[in-house]
């Protein structure tokens, strides 16, 4: 067999992607027909079909599912290749770019990164977003790492690693109680106000559930999706507020805030979402190391 041609590669690898040869050609910035020509000649090389047509759409054969598989892999390499270049263009500074689900608690984060703020050598590129939009930038190797409270899925197209790195314990934070009475579960739930983590929340669903069993229903001041936002409320609003102890870490020490109570078998888990690699990111690889469930 001849040598491969990775511009024909390209080109499949955007029509199997795109599942469609006039917005494929709209991507590549191509004729329609130039970009069938490409086609072609890969499948003639190749000797066998890559795609089978389904109307206007395209559909793989076996073949091209196989080829798009290497293709992936190909094209992924070349993608991390210019992140690594990118990385060390600076001289003496290395760059770590990390996402983070918006839904993460900034001190959980802060804490991950601490070893790191430490260093003079070491850039820190942090962008925070919607999971499913940083994931996208994690696999084309835009992002180093991303952190997140919620576990992602892996699969043959999606090789995600998802390691989990603390599993921390949820609790009740309210203000100073101005009586000597114990905070009690469930009988306490009755009369004060509350601030929630949103109705989407595995948090929320978890704390619904104990109060389903326990037949109290929680009177609810505000539901907050945005983990910096509850804890800014949990600390001006004077309610009671149920947030993993790490989120108001700093207005529990300085005695703002007070932890009522533990949830009984509630807890969040905090992950660390890469993509494999040929190579590690300069410093993710010892602070991977350093926290371990």
């Amino acid at each position: 067999m001849h040598r491969l041609n990775f511009h024909h590669l390209h080109y499949f690898w955007a029509v199997a992607r795109e599942g469609h040869l006039t917005r494929a050609a709209e991507r590549l910035h191509v004729s329609q027909s130039a970009l069938s020509s490409q086609i072609r000649q890969l499948e003639a090389q190749l000797g066998q079909p890559l795609f089978e047509r389904e109307g206007r759409s395209l559909s793989l054969t076996e073949t091209g599912r196989m080829v798009l598989s290497y293709a992936e892999s190909i094209f992924s390499l070349g993608k991390e290749m210019m992140a690594a270049l990118d990385n060390h263009r600076a001289a003496g500074i290395r760059r770590l770019r990390v996402g983070s689900d918006a839904t993460l608690s900034r001190n959980f984060q802060e804490n991950f990164l601490r070893p790191l703020l430490a260093t003079s050598d070491t850039q820190l590129l942090l962008r925070s977003g919607q999971l499913e939009t940083l994931l996208p930038l994690l696999k084309a190797h835009e992002l180093d790492v991303i952190l997140s409270n919620r576990p992602v899925s892996s699969d043959a197209r999606q090789p995600w690693r998802c390691r989990p790195l603390s599993r921390q314990s949820v609790c009740l934070v309210g203000p100073p109680r101005r009586d000597d009475q114990p905070f009690r579960l469930p009988q306490s739930l009755q009369d004060c106000a509350m601030i929630l983590p949103g109705p989407d929340s595995e948090l929320r669903g978890r704390f619904s559930t104990l109060c389903e069993q326990w037949g109290v229903t929680p009177k609810i001041r505000a539901e907050v999706d945005d983990m910096a936002m509850l804890r800014l409320l949990a600390r001006d609003a004077g309610c009671v507020a149920l947030v993993p102890a790490v989120v108001v870490q700093d207005e529990l020490q300085q005695g703002q805030l007070v932890q009522y109570c533990t949830l009984p078998q509630v807890e969040e888990t905090f992950y660390a979402i890469t993509v494999e690699r040929q190579f590690q990111p300069p410093g993710l690889a010892a602070l991977l190391a350093a926290w371990k469930t």
